[in-house]
């Protein structure tokens, strides 16, 4: 009997030792989870910006080539104009229209008389 009494005193301290740990509640395991989820909710902010980042550079990529296109036509138009506005269809129309001629000789007015 001796020996069942000193395994009861030896398997009830074990018992009340496990009892204790599994009762305490962990914080450092709430505020590690709570850190993570913290971080995690960081870094998916940091993704967001940056998604959002790379479709207005999309945006204002295909901006910027409409923008080159318009100034290339438009470049091509002011020199359509400027060959349809050539001095020789001017001076043939003027003749045509007007009777006019280029000045030949030039002469001055001496205005002090």
């Amino acid at each position: 009997m001796a020996s069942a009494s000193h395994a009861q005193a030896v398997a009830e301290p074990l018992a009340r030792s496990r009892a204790r740990r599994k009762a305490r509640p962990r914080p450092r395991a709430r505020g590690g989870i709570l850190w993570i989820a913290a971080s995690g909710i960081l870094l998916a902010g940091v993704v967001f910006v940056n998604v959002a980042v790379l479709r207005l550079n999309i945006n204002l990529d295909s901006s910027n080539q409409q923008r080159v296109k318009l100034r290339a036509e438009n470049q091509a138009l002011q020199s359509q104009l400027a060959s349809s506005l050539a001095s020789q269809r001017i001076q043939n129309q003027a003749r045509s229209q007007d009777g006019l001629r280029p000045a030949t000789t030039i002469h001055y007015l001496n205005l002090g008389k």
